[in-house]
C-alpha cells in the first residue's frame, strides 16, 4: 500500500497592505452610514405588516449591508479621506 503524502493546504491570495488599508477605510464608512441610516429611520419596523422581533432583531444586519453597498457605489467619499490618513501615517 503506498504511503499517505500529505495534501498542501489551498493557497491564500496575497492581500497588500494597501488593500488592507482601504478595505479597512471601507468597513468604517460602511459604520458610519449604517449609523446614519440608523438615526435616519431606516430599518424601523411598520405598525401595519411589521416582522415582530425577528425584523427588528435582524435590521442591522440589514443596513449593514445597505451601508456596504452604498460604499462600493461610491460612498460620501470617507474611505478615500480614511484611506489617505492611514496610509500617510503607515508611510510615515
Amino acid at each position: 500500500m503506498p504511503p499517505i503524502t500529505p495534501v498542501a493546504p489551498p493557497s491564500t491570495p496575497i492581500v497588500s497592505q494597501d488593500q488592507r488599508l482601504r478595505a479597512a477605510a471601507e468597513k468604517l464608512e460602511a459604520g458610519f452610514l449604517a449609523e446614519m441610516l440608523k438615526s435616519a429611520g431606516l430599518g424601523k419596523s411598520s405598525e401595519h405588516f411589521g416582522g415582530g422581533a425577528g425584523e427588528d432583531q435582524f435590521s442591522s444586519f440589514l443596513l449593514q449591508e445597505q451601508a456596504l453597498e452604498m460604499v462600493r457605489a461610491g460612498g460620501i467619499g470617507l474611505s478615500e479621506s480614511i484611506y489617505q490618513a492611514l496610509k500617510e501615517k503607515n508611510d510615515g
